[in-house]
């Protein structure tokens, strides 16, 4: 069967009419390859509490002070009771820059366990990327020598879609995945290193 045929209309225009297996496959192709790139995270962290489980969950549950001190550089503002606006920063990749921002909301502590989900920024739509990002974080307490010491385990389940202009989808498909789970990477090690500094800087000193 050929691939295209030639037909004329009563006008005496032409048109191409393209076998329709063929145009579906192509279609298929093109869609294929502007369809996002998802990288994903999966991060597990820990920092220790010098008080007892009681004092580091009040702390913990007034995040309407600590959060925005303690996000910086970052931008965080109020988004809601429970949630912010965080502005992480500039990225480049490739040559292309993104600067994500993201809604997140700080759910109230059940037994103990913190939860914290990606929600909607109102009148805010993300250029070319969206970010699901669902975190919990466990208090356990112990004992250390004489005192009462309080463990905060939390873990990350993180990913990132990313819809890049149509050059970028030249390159091969193995090399943009990889690039951009290692990059997220960094991001997330880089963020959780400085986020948990200042988290317990800013408890013990206001211990004091």
């Amino acid at each position: 069967m050929p691939v295209t045929t030639l037909e004329k209309n009563s006008h005496t225009q032409s048109s191409i009419v393209m076998n329709p297996e063929l145009e579906q496959r192509l279609v298929s192709i093109e869609t294929k390859q502007l369809q996002p790139f998802c990288f994903s995270y999966r991060f597990t962290d820990a920092m220790l509490m010098g008080a007892d489980i009681k004092t580091v969950a009040k702390y913990l549950d007034a995040h309407q002070g600590w959060f925005t001190r303690c996000a910086r550089p970052m931008t965080a503002n109020p988004l809601g009771k429970n949630g912010y606006a965080l502005t992480i920063g500039k990225f480049n990749s490739f040559g292309y820059v993104v600067e994500p921002k993201i809604g997140l909301e700080l759910l109230p502590q059940d037994s103990g366990v913190y939860r914290i989900k990606t929600v909607e920024i109102p009148d805010y739509t993300p250029p070319g990327y969206e970010v699901s990002f669902n975190a919990q974080m466990r208090l356990v307490e112990a004992v250390n020598g004489d005192k009462l010491v309080t463990n905060v385990d939390w873990d990350l389940d993180l990913n990132v879609y990313i819809q890049f202009p149509k050059f970028i989808y030249k390159l091969p498909t193995g090399v943009i995945q990889g690039t951009g789970d290692k990059l997220l990477k960094q991001i997330v090690n880089r963020v959780s290193k400085q986020l948990t500094h200042k988290v317990r800087q800013d408890f013990h000193g206001n211990l004091t």
